[in-house]
């Protein structure tokens, strides 16, 4: 039986006994960055962490949920969301729910827990599931969400389903697999399209002076970085929740040991765009683009390419480039990967209800692959 503790705020949490088990699991789920996320009051995130240990005092298994206001039409097609727009005009909550979410707000990280093995993760679901509902039903919080479960996950289904969760299609996330030893061999792997297409691109931000950096201090840049954010969050047509602050940037430049890093990208001398980075183990995730005025040009594509390039830089075997804008990312070979969420009722009368409205409300992209790649150059890097 897993005994939790649960608790209300990261800096409460022992932090060798959290970041023993969430360490390896994820760098985004380690105490340091849950302490960024904390600190840069995104949204109106409310944090609470458990440690679930055995008799012995033994941290077996561990996770975070928090609550926050989110758009329960948050995958909306685009006619329903033009609607939704003038309905908020005079009813801005509309469709707006403060909610219980299991998993980081900021990334994927799947599954959402970490556990030792002696612990199956039946059990953690089940004791967080508890947990949960009790918080949401003391809060008076409709719905719970467990998020995000990627395909090696498909098998928590049942156990998800065992507890009244409904198994729904979340946006899908884009994954390239690093195999090259240089920019050059990545390019020369390409079919003559889609290089041809990149090499077109990257020729026109050359003649347009645009040139990047990779830099690891980037506090004193935290309140542009995040206006370039705001910028791009702005405009997005897909997808909008966690709204970024200038104290995230900082801390995450101040906090990380240079595990966080940053592309900055001028044109002419003057900062017009950046990609923010995490190291996490083997894998560098793309976590935000920002870009100092909204255009329909050749930069997000440049941006997306030298992050490529920043991951064969630093020997990573995965790449992560994240939700949204899924065309430019297939085009420099990224795989598209199904992401599942598992949405429940806090009660149980409404809780048949709630998969089948929340179906009707969302409606999430499912691109098809491309061959970006040579057969040839599909083999595992030596």
């Amino acid at each position: 039986m897993l005994s939790p503790e649960l608790y209300t705020s990261i800096e409460q949490v022992p932090r060798e006994d959290w970041n023993a088990l969430a360490q390896p699991h994820s760098e985004a789920m380690s105490w340091e960055f849950w302490r960024i996320v904390e600190r840069a009051g995104l949204n109106d995130f409310r944090y609470f962490h458990v440690l679930f240990r055995d008799p012995t005092g033994r941290v077996m298994a561990l996770g975070s949920f928090y609550s926050v206001t989110t758009d329960i039409a948050i995958f909306a097609p685009a006619p329903l969301r033009a609607l939704l727009g003038l309905v908020r005009r005079l009813w801005p909550g509309f469709f707006k729910l403060r909610m219980l979410e299991w998993g980081t707000p900021i990334t994927i990280v799947s599954p959402p827990y970490a556990r030792v093995d002696e612990v199956e993760d039946a059990e953690v679901i089940q004791a967080m599931h508890r947990l949960m509902r009790q918080t949401a039903r003391r809060q008076g919080q409709l719905l719970m969400l467990a998020r995000d479960f990627e395909p090696p996950q498909e098998g928590l289904r049942a156990p998800c389903a065992r507890l009244g969760y409904h198994w729904i299609a979340s946006l899908p996330n884009t994954y390239l697999r690093v195999r090259w030893r240089s920019p050059e061999e990545y390019l020369g792997s390409m079919r003559s399209y889609y290089r041809s297409k990149v090499l077109k691109h990257l020729k026109r931000n050359l003649e347009a002076g645009v040139s990047h950096q990779r830099v690891q201090d980037f506090a004193h840049l935290a309140d542009t970085l995040c206006a370039q954010w705001m910028v791009v969050h702005e405009n997005a047509s897909e997808f909008q929740r966690e709204v970024l602050t200038p104290e995230f940037y900082r801390r995450l430049s101040q906090d990380m040991g240079g595990k966080a890093q940053v592309l900055l990208f001028h044109r002419e001398g003057r900062l017009v765009a950046h990609a923010l980075l995490l190291l996490d183990g083997p894998m560098l995730r793309w976590l935000y683009v920002g870009r100092e005025l909204a255009a329909n040009d050749s930069l997000y594509l440049y941006v997306a390419y030298s992050v490529v390039c920043a991951a064969i830089e630093l020997g990573a075997e995965r790449l992560e480039m994240g939700l949204t804008t899924y065309a430019i990312k297939q085009d420099l070979g990224a795989e598209v990967t199904p992401i599942r969420i598992a949405l429940r009722a806090s009660w149980g009368l409404i809780n048949p209800f709630v998969g089948l409205g929340y179906g009707l409300l969302n409606s999430v992209p499912s691109p098809g692959p491309r061959e970006v790649f040579k057969a040839a150059a599909k083999a595992p890097r030596a």
